[in-house]
């Protein structure tokens, strides 16, 4: 990210690298895995006062046994796995499969989900996007990509191999396995322009609060965090 300048069009959008070896892990109540926070939002009230839930919420999760899933009341979730050699998630009438890396499943988070490991421990990319709060898609972008988002927030997390993103034409960043590009934008229904070129995968989530005037926006204070 040195040498990088914000000039033109791209001054309307503000970068934000994370990088994965500083996102810090914090273990589940009930010793199953733990989890790295990647950025979470949460909506504000009419009052101004942070509401006690998240509008949406990113993070990557160690799954180290089988049992089941926390409930989020009114939240929708997207797992994507990352690595080992698979997950099932059987709620009341299917199973959700999980048989290799990059596999999507979606289910509401109120939902009764087991977890069953295919052979040994996970890393699955978890995407929390409250319905009545905020409004999220996330998309499997492989190798080279050329594509125009509007969204209030835009993660591109980086799931395999190296990835070279440019924004707006002006400004690039380079992502490793584990790494993440956050950018914010000024105005939501400005088109960002993002380039990618290298062999690797990203995972590409859009997000917006319903509530934007009142957006307080939180994101994981990791130590190498880079503004540009």
């Amino acid at each position: 990210m040195s040498g990088v300048k914000a000039v033109g069009a791209a001054q309307a959008a503000r970068l934000t690298l994370l990088r994965g070896a500083a996102l810090v892990a914090s273990p589940w109540k009930n010793g199953g895995g733990v989890t790295r926070e990647i950025a979470a939002a949460h909506a504000t009230s009419q009052a101004g006062a942070p509401l006690d839930a998240f509008a949406w919420r990113v993070s990557v999760a160690d799954v180290a046994q089988a049992g089941p899933f926390s409930r989020f009341e009114g939240v929708d979730r997207t797992l994507v796995l990352l690595e080992g050699a698979g997950m099932l998630l059987d709620e009341a009438d299917r199973t959700h499969g999980l048989a290799q890396p990059l596999d999507v499943a979606h289910f509401a988070g109120e939902a009764a989900i087991d977890a069953r490991l295919v052979n040994g421990a996970t890393r699955d990319f978890n995407l929390m996007v409250r319905r009545d709060a905020a409004r999220g898609t996330l998309e499997v972008w492989r190798a080279n990509e050329r594509r125009s988002m509007q969204a209030q927030t835009v993660l591109l997390y980086c799931a395999q191999g190296a990835q070279d993103v440019h924004v707006d034409n002006e400004r690039q960043v380079r992502l490793e396995a584990g790494d993440t590009l956050r950018i914010d934008t000024r105005d939501a229904q400005c088109p960002l322009h993002i380039e990618t070129r290298g062999a690797g995968v990203l995972l590409a989530v859009a997000l917006d609060v319903l509530d934007a005037p009142r957006q307080d926006t939180t994101e994981t204070a990791s130590r190498d965090a880079v503004h540009t």
